[in-house]
């Protein structure tokens, strides 16, 4: 059974603990149910998964757009032929995860990702033009 776990958070607010989300659809993408989250999915307007636990989930044929990433633990996540280019990931660690084909957001250094893949820091965006 899925439980949602309590972020712990620093004075400031960062938040340190990933956390499972207690939803049907995050329960699906976990045991790697595609069909049984893009049903969840179309009955929502957004799934916020942010600061989701998202560690070794399969994402290659998942549809994203409705899905808030931002400060998820990504690692080990399959994230192959995404395109990510409209979801904020700002805070999202990618440690080891496979991104052969993803387009990334604009404001999302090479440097930052590459950081992120090797390293698991977390993703800084920048700001805007």
């Amino acid at each position: 059974m899925t439980t949602i776990t309590d972020p712990e958070t620093t004075d400031d607010g960062t938040i340190c603990t990933a956390r499972f989300i207690n939803h049907p659809a995050y329960r699906c993408l976990r045991v790697g149910d595609v069909a049984g989250f893009h049903r969840y999915a179309e009955l929502r307007d957004v799934l916020d998964f942010s600061h989701a636990d998202m560690r070794s989930v399969d994402l290659r044929k998942v549809d994203l757009a409705k899905v808030i990433l931002r400060g998820a633990y990504l690692k080990d996540a399959d994230l192959r032929g995404q395109d990510l280019r409209q979801i904020d990931l700002e805070g999202c660690s990618l440690r080891n995860a496979k991104v052969g084909g993803v387009y990334f957001p604009e404001n999302l250094s090479s440097n930052e990702i590459l950081m992120s893949l090797q390293f698991g820091t977390r993703l800084r965006t920048s700001k805007a033009h």
